[in-house]
C-alpha cells in the first residue's frame, strides 16, 4: 500500500529551497507514494514545474481574506463579524512592518497568521515542511501525520532566525533535515538537545535533466555572449551579495575589462540595484535579466559563473554550474568549501568587491586555468539523485 505524503511550502517563487523541492518531487517514485503539495499562495514561477502525479492543494476559508491587503482584509472580517481576526490581521501587519529582520518577522507573526488557517482533515504517513519557519509551523500545528519533518535550507546562525521561537516547534518534529555538512554542524550547535534528530540530505540535482534543458534555444535579445560573459543566479537580496557583484563590475570597468555580467533573479533589492547601475554607468555591462524558469541555456552560454553570497546553506546554482562545466568564483561563506576546492575546480575569494573583481580579471587573463577547471569538473561525478533514498528511509522510519 502506498504511503501518503504531504509537502508544505509558502509559494513556488524562484529560490533555492523552492527549486530543491521541485527536484525532490521529480525524483520521487510515485509507485510507492501518493503525494500532496500544499502551497499557501498558489503562485510562483515553479508552479508549472510540479509533476502531474502530485496533488496540489491550497488553503481556503479565512486565510484567503487574511491574505488580502490590510484594508480589504479588515473590511471583510468586520462584515463577517470576525473581530478576533481583525485584531490578528492588524497585529500581523505591524509585526511585519516594524520588524526589519524578515526571518524574525515571519516567526513572530505566525501565531497571528495561523488563526486564519484551518487544520487539514486528511491524515498522512509523513508531513514535510519544505522550508524553514511557516512551512514547519504549519506541519506541527495543522497536520495530522505519523512522521513530521522540516527542512532547513540555510546556515541557521547566519539566517536571522531566533532559536527561542523555533525550539518549541523543532522539539515536536521527528526529523530536522539540513542540506550540507556545515549546516548540519551549525544546527547541532544551536540545538544540541535535538542533535539525534538532525539529518543530512544533500540537494538533489540531475545532470541529465540539466544538460537536456541547457540545450534549449536561447532567444533573449538582452543576452549577448559574443564577449566575456559572467552569470549569477540569485535572489536580489542582501544575503546573496548582488550589491558586491555590482561593485566588482564597476571596478572591472575601471580596469578596462571587456565583459557582460548577467543576473538572473528578482527580489527586494531590485530598485536599489537599478539605481546603482545607472549611477555607475553600468547599463551595458551589468544586466538584470529577471526571473527565468529555465536558466540553464544562459548558464551554458556563459564563460564564468560567480556566486557573491554573504551566506548560503548550500548553493544549488553552484551545483548546476559544476554540472555544466563552468569555471566558478564564489565568496568564502562557510559552506563554500563543501562545493569548491580552491584552485582545482574554481576559486574561493574574499567576501568583498575588490577580490571578486581581481579574481574575475585573473581568470579572464588565464584561459589555461579556466580550461583546467572545466576539465576537472567534467571528470567529477555530480549527480545526487540517490539522495532521495535518504528521504524514503526517514518516511519509513529507518533513520
Amino acid at each position: 500500500m502506498k504511503k501518503k505524503i504531504l509537502f508544505v511550502i509558502p509559494c513556488l517563487d524562484a529560490g533555492g529551497g523552492e527549486k530543491s523541492l521541485i527536484n525532490v518531487l521529480h525524483a520521487i517514485d510515485y509507485t510507492l507514494f501518493d503525494v500532496d503539495l500544499l502551497v499557501f499562495h498558489n503562485k510562483g514561477m515553479f508552479l508549472n514545474s510540479v509533476p502531474k502525479e502530485v496533488n496540489l492543494i491550497s488553503i481556503y476559508g479565512d486565510f484567503l481574506d487574511f491574505s488580502e491587503s490590510i484594508f480589504i482584509s479588515i473590511s471583510e472580517f468586520i462584515n463577517q463579524r470576525k473581530f478576533h481576526l481583525v485584531l490578528h490581521r492588524v497585529l500581523f501587519f505591524f509585526k511585519n512592518k516594524l520588524e526589519k529582520n524578515t526571518s524574525k518577522a515571519e516567526q513572530i507573526s505566525w501565531k497571528n497568521l495561523s488563526k486564519s488557517i484551518p487544520n487539514l482533515i486528511q491524515e498522512y504517513d509523513a508531513a514535510i515542511g519544505a522550508l524553514e519557519k511557516s512551512s514547519i509551523y504549519y506541519v506541527i500545528e495543522k497536520v495530522n501525520a505519523k512522521t513530521k519533518m522540516g527542512f532547513i535550507h540555510t546556515n541557521y546562525s547566519s539566517s536571522g532566525m531566533q532559536k527561542a521561537l523555533d525550539l518549541p516547534f523543532f522539539e515536536k518534529l521527528n526529523y530536522l533535515v539540513t542540506i550540507s555538512d556545515e549546516c548540519t554542524t551549525d544546527l547541532s550547535q544551536n540545538f544540541p538537545n535535538l542533535k539525534q534528530n538532525i539529518k543530512l540530505i544533500y540537494n538533489i540535482v540531475s545532470p541529465s535533466l540539466i544538460k537536456e534543458l541547457s540545450n534549449e534555444k536561447l532567444e533573449d535579445t538582452k543576452f549577448n555572449y559574443s564577449v566575456f560573459t559572467i552569470l549569477t543566479i540569485a535572489r536580489l537580496s542582501k544575503e546573496k551579495g548582488i550589491d558586491l557583484a555590482l561593485e566588482a563590475a564597476f571596478l572591472l570597468l575601471k580596469m578596462g575589462i571587456v565583459f557582460k555580467w548577467y543576473i538572473i533573479g528578482d527580489g527586494v533589492e531590485k530598485n536599489y540595484l537599478e539605481r546603482k547601475i545607472k549611477e555607475y554607468y553600468l547599463e551595458d555591462n551589468f544586466i538584470l535579466l529577471g526571473l527565468k524558469v529555465n536558466p540553464y541555456p544562459y548558464l551554458n552560454q556563459s564563460n564564468l559563473y560567480v556566486q557573491p553570497s554573504r551566506y548560503e546553506g548550500k548553493s544549488l546554482a553552484i551545483d548546476e554550474a559544476k554540472i555544466l562545466g563552468k569555471p566558478i568564483i564564489t565568496t568564502d561563506y562557510p559552506t563554500a568549501k563543501e562545493q569548491i576546492t580552491n584552485g582545482i575546480n574554481g576559486i574561493i575569494c574574499d567576501m568583498n568587491p575588490v577580490d571578486i573583481a581581481q579574481q574575475v580579471k585573473y581568470l579572464k587573463e588565464n584561459p589555461n586555468l579556466m580550461e583546467k577547471f572545466i576539465s576537472n569538473l567534467n571528470e567529477m561525478q555530480l549527480g545526487t539523485e540517490s539522495e532521495i533514498t535518504k528521504l524514503y528511509n526517514l518516511i519509513y522510519g529507518k533513520s
